[in-house]
């Protein structure tokens, strides 16, 4: 082995999947993940790392992904989360005007730095609980000119900011005023100019439909998979959130990478998702803030094998929630996951849900040394304990961050 830049020794070592059984070393040259092994096998002679980190027992990890979040918004939507408290569901109020819509017209009325601005607190919070790479979504702007500048402040933040940013174009993600009777004409839109204006500046990396009563329908959502396809997009879907549609199947036979809430999948639902190597995305702060009863078919899932994904789903409206860490603690108390599967939700399947698991996700020789080291010996304790400041350190590439 040449000379690493640097040599984690000592550590617990949670890979992504699985918790090693004995102390290991990790070492890192020119960003990427050089040798992962036992700490006996460290041979006396080898040569000197350019840095040895003992973490002394330490839980080492792969930096944390956040896979679905609407981190850019203008506005905020606290006087919705007191009219759901007073009784008034989520869809009365989307079909009020309220939802979506009101954050659509904050975002709408602010400019590209002030959106900017106002990011920057939920990333910031993201970063400091071990996030090395979130997925940002557009969504509230539902024109070209607003869809493109909400990405355009997602690659700005991904920039400016040590964390890679995975951006989303969700332009089907509710039907704007402007096309209040035409769910078809939006389509059009979103398929015919959206699409092939943010991928002509390079500012998607993936498209996502809303496919629910109050959003689009499997039919429209279809064609937007076939135009995002059409200029290399990968494509992903807020699926099974309120109803049973179908979408999720859809999303996977048109070779989805995640399908995201899937409270309401049923098992043929989830095969299609199994047949397709399509990860399912879980969203506990949604359920949490929505106050839903119904769980996603976590037993099902485990059963056909489907890779469960966990994040915050970050938005002003039904999870205003900045905290993986939260949703870690969540998915276990809520949907009853393990710690270990939480775990490997924000780290492996996180990164697959996003494409990246040939990159990131896991600590395994040849990928991206994004690395997260923390104050504790047991990886069970991320999803058990809630505010304590338990990140030791935080790399990305290699380089502390």
């Amino acid at each position: 082995m040449s000379q690493p830049d640097r040599l984690w020794i000592n550590v617990t070592l949670f890979d992504g999947l699985a918790t090693a059984a004995e102390p290991m070393a990790v070492a890192v040259t020119n960003g990427l993940i050089e040798r992962v092994c036992p700490m006996s096998e460290l041979l006396v002679g080898e040569p000197a790392a350019g840095e040895v980190i003992d973490a002394e027992g330490r839980v080492l990890t792969p930096g944390l992904v956040d896979c679905h979040t609407h981190l850019v918004f203008g506005g905020s939507r606290a006087g919705e989360f007191e009219a759901r408290l007073e009784g008034k569901s989520y869809e009365e109020i989307a079909r009020a005007g309220g939802g979506i819509l009101s954050t659509v017209r904050a975002t709408r009325d602010a400019s590209e730095e002030e959106l900017y601005q106002a990011a920057l607190p939920g990333l910031e919070a993201l970063m400091s609980e071990g996030v090395t790479t979130v997925e940002i979504k557009s969504g509230y702007g539902l024109t070209v000119e607003d869809e493109l500048k909400m990405l355009r402040v997602a690659r700005r933040l991904g920039r400016e900011r040590p964390v890679r940013v995975i951006t989303t174009l969700l332009g089907a993600h509710a039907l704007p005023p402007e096309y209040k009777d035409d769910a078809d004409g939006y389509i059009d839109l979103v398929c015919n100019r959206m699409i092939p204006a943010a991928a002509a500046e390079g500012l998607a990396d993936a498209v996502d439909v809303f496919c629910e009563g109050i959003g689009f329908s499997v039919a429209q959502c279809q064609r937007v998979y076939v135009a995002a396809r059409a200029y290399g997009l990968a494509i992903k879907g807020h699926t099974e959130q309120l109803s049973n549609l179908g979408g999720s199947a859809a999303a996977a036979r048109a070779g989805a990478l995640s399908v995201d809430h899937i409270e309401y999948l049923d098992e043929a639902g989830v095969i299609a998702l199994a047949e397709a190597g399509t990860v399912a995305t879980l969203l506990p702060g949604a359920f949490y803030m929505l106050r839903e009863t119904r769980v996603p078919p976590i037993e099902l899932l485990r059963r056909h094998g489907v890779p469960m994904a966990l994040a915050t789903d970050a938005n002003p409206g039904t999870s205003p929630i900045f905290s993986l860490k939260l949703m870690l603690s969540m998915a276990c108390t809520l949907f009853r996951l393990t710690p270990l599967e939480a775990l490997s939700g924000v780290t492996a399947h996180g990164a697959r849900a996003l494409g990246l698991h040939q990159q990131i996700g896991r600590i395994a020789p040849g990928l991206r040394a994004d690395l997260c080291l923390w104050n504790t010996s047991n990886p069970a304790e991320l999803a058990y304990s809630v505010g304590l400041p338990t990140l030791n350190q935080r790399m990305v590439a290699g380089e502390p961050a």
